[in-house]
């Protein structure tokens, strides 16, 4: 999971895609990163590890000239979190110049990595698969070029390799000097990718491409749509939209975590309102738990703050039980979720979030979580809400059961880390000190996300096993399970 911005603008683009990473920052902590072009071709960029407002200082900001530019917040599921020559953009001299960011998890690292060497002849300088997808993107883009000048078609001509080629989520902008801003999505549109536009007076269009909406909403962009699975978008220095699906058999099947977890609630992705699906997630979810929970068992409904609130509030009203704040979060820590390792997820916990007694004492208490991972965070949170005063704790997640490992760009490699896998829900309660447990039902979770939309398909392979690419099998996971070990 990463956020990705570019822009084409009329004036200086540096200020605007810095406030564009501060409203992703929610999308990763690890590193961050903006390059500019100005018009001669001339590209300037500053990367660096940590958050948006620590890596980037008044004389960084000076030195990003131009008007056109991408941005780029990370968190690490391929190469190293602690290595800041993995921190994106990444950039390749030929053809042209070319700088790229990159959000999803190439599949087929492997091979590419060695094709890159013996066939492309580039050498690769880290284990990132942005470095591999940029290097991929110019040698296709290389081969096509037919003429002194660089034209839209011959642009779509490489992308269209590169979808031949590549495997795997990939939501990308790529900033190539002296010519203009490409974009573009993998044929299944599993990481999002949304074109605005914002016009002048004078009839000069400026654009935006990003991962959410309210980048778009925050600027006074006008939302243009979706950029479709395996269609680029190629804006000129002029400010001219050239389009083409470039993908033979694209089919939109975006990733269901985002609607989840991942997106910030004030999104709209795909036509489908995060925040609505929240609640319908909230909706279905309290069905489940009338179904598998004894009457009485249940005082009082309280979220995990903050992503889960929309559907623990849908869930107190559907049963009638009083909705309740009973943590307080320290907004100055980060989500625990990316943060890499277990003994840092555990400790950060209880810097980020306090039970608050008054709210837990004697009470029967049903906690909703969005969703449950490696169960580390859960357990303790369980436990303080027991130290709290709590009588018996519910524990209710608004998506099911995690049981199999996520590739496609967020960070649950290994089904040896997930508490749901080769548990049953009864096991997963024991585990982490619950009195009961109740998850959301697979079909549910596709029907409340799904409702009202005219999407009709979802990637659930963390909580079904199904990888909508068809190109994920048991010796590839057992070999990033393997990797991730090593």
């Amino acid at each position: 999971m990463c956020g990705i911005v570019g822009m084409v603008g009329r004036g200086s683009v540096n200020q605007e895609i810095y406030d564009s990473l501060l409203l992703l920052q929610h999308r990763g902590q690890d590193s961050t990163g903006i390059a500019t072009a100005e018009p001669g071709g001339a590209v300037h960029m500053h990367k660096a590890r940590g958050m948006v407002r620590e890596a980037f200082r008044t004389r960084d900001m000076r030195a990003l000239l131009g008007t056109i530019g991408l941005g780029h917040v990370r968190y690490a599921t391929k190469g190293t979190a602690s290595s800041e020559e993995e921190a994106q953009p990444f950039y390749v001299n030929a053809p042209y110049g070319i700088v790229l960011i990159h959000n999803g998890n190439l599949t087929n690292t492997r091979e590419l990595t060695d094709e890159l060497f013996h066939k492309d002849r580039r050498h690769l300088n880290t284990s990132s698969d942005t470095e591999l997808l940029v290097n991929v993107l110019g040698g296709e883009l290389q081969s096509t070029i037919s003429g002194p000048d660089l034209d839209p078609d011959q642009v779509f001509d490489a992308v269209t390799r590169v979808h031949e080629r590549v495997e795997g989520s990939y939501a990308a902008i790529a900033l190539i000097a002296g010519h203009g801003l490409l974009a573009f999505r993998d044929p299944f549109g599993i990481r999002p990718l949304i074109l605005g536009t914002r016009r002048h007076d004078d009839g000069h269009y400026e654009w935006v491409v990003t991962s959410e909406s309210l980048v778009l909403e925050n600027g006074e962009f006008e939302v243009v749509r979706d950029v479709d699975p395996g269609e680029a978008v190629f804006i000129d220095l002029d400010g001219r939209l050239h389009t083409r699906q470039c993908a033979s058999d694209p089919k939109l099947v975006p990733c269901s975590f985002e609607y989840v977890y991942l997106a910030r609630p004030d999104s709209i992705m795909n036509g489908i309102s995060v925040y609505e699906a929240r609640l319908r997630l909230g909706e279905r979810l309290a069905d489940t738990i009338a179904k598998y929970t004894p009457p009485g068992a249940i005082d009082v409904v309280m979220p995990i703050p903050d992503s889960s609130r929309p559907a623990a509030m849908q869930v107190a009203r559907k049963l009638g039980i009083e909705y309740r704040e009973g943590f307080y979060k320290n907004r100055y820590i980060g989500r625990t979720f990316i943060m890499p390792g277990q003994a840092v997820r555990k400790k950060s916990v209880r810097q980020k979030l306090n039970a608050m007694s008054s709210e837990f004492k004697g009470k029967n208490v049903l906690l909703i979580d969005d969703s449950i991972v490696r169960g580390t965070t859960s357990k303790e949170i369980i436990q303080m809400a027991r130290d709290a005063g709590a009588k018996t704790v519910t524990f209710a997640s608004a998506a099911p059961p995690v049981r199999y490992p996520h590739v496609y760009g967020i960070n649950m490699p290994s089904r040896l880390e997930l508490v749901a896998h080769g548990r049953t829900i009864p096991e997963i309660a024991e585990e982490l000190g619950a009195d009961y447990m109740v998850y959301q039902e697979v079909e549910d979770l596709k029907a409340a996300i799904l409702e009202g939309s005219d999407v009709d398909d979802l990637d659930m392979s963390c909580f079904d096993g199904r990888y909508v690419t068809g190109t994920v099998t048991e010796e590839y996971l057992a070999w990033v399970e393997g990797s991730q070990e090593s």
